[in-house]
């Protein structure tokens, strides 16, 4: 059993999605002299990626059912 499920990534990949539109809206803001930065972008482009790769990954998974496809050849000289 894998130890992150299919919704459970898919639920983060929602999150960090939604984490990267509200930071390409308005990343930081200034009031008087101060300045507050809400995120890295690239930080969270990383971690979409990660977790769309273990979306693909599980849903591969889910397809085959858990199983790896093996086929055993012999290569004969007839």
């Amino acid at each position: 059993m894998a130890a992150i499920s299919l919704k459970t990534a898919q639920k983060h990949l929602k999150e960090w999605l939604k984490a990267e539109e509200m930071v390409t809206n308005a990343q930081s803001y200034t009031i008087g002299s101060r300045t507050l930065t809400y995120a890295n972008l690239s930080e969270i482009r990383k971690s979409i990626d990660y977790w769309e790769s273990k979306v693909t990954k599980l849903e591969n998974a889910q397809k085959s059912r858990g199983r790896n496809r093996i086929k055993r050849v012999v290569p004969r000289d007839l």
